[in-house]
């Protein structure tokens, strides 16, 4: 009895599990479209409106009814209309530029920082009282009280 009851439940999870995979494969509209562009306003296709969108709304439903998976329209769409229907750049050639320079500009910009972060410390200001700050002499003394003082009455009548 244990053995009939093992191979049913086998048996359905093995009928199950293409229809799970079949569904996972398959794409849906709203995750096709935010990687393509319009080929005519050049925004990504999910926040495009008007004929030409529409058109392209259309045939990538078509595809979906046909059970296509994402990649298989992506590569209907460019077959249509182009390469410049994908949202991302090409992996290769002159399209890896687009993700070269990015990461080239923040490794440039770490290692700016790591250069210069210690020497902004080294250059930080001596404290006061510390055995290396500077002296003031008696005239910029007799000022610095002057100008303190008058900053006190000023303050004092504002309240």
């Amino acid at each position: 009895m244990k053995g009939v009851a093992l191979f049913a439940a086998l048996a359905v999870a093995l009928l199950i599990a293409p229809a799970g995979a079949l569904a996972a494969a398959q794409a849906d509209l709203v995750d096709v479209e935010d990687e393509v562009m319009c080929v005519t306003c050049k925004i990504p296709l999910n926040v495009a409106e008007g004929r030409q969108p529409n058109r392209q709304r259309e045939f990538i439903r078509g595809l979906i009814a046909q059970g296509k998976t994402k990649e298989q329209i992506k590569a209907a769409l460019v077959a249509e209309y182009g390469s410049n229907v994908l949202a991302l750049p090409d992996q290769k050639g002159f399209g890896i530029t687009a993700y070269a320079i990015p990461l080239a500009l923040l490794a440039l910009l770490v290692a700016g920082l790591a250069l210069l972060i210690p020497r902004w410390r080294r250059r930080a200001p001596r404290a006061i009282g510390a055995e290396d700050a500077p002296v003031l002499d008696d005239d910029e003394a007799r000022r610095l009280d002057e100008d303190l003082a008058r900053y006190e009455v000023t303050s004092s009548r504002a309240r």
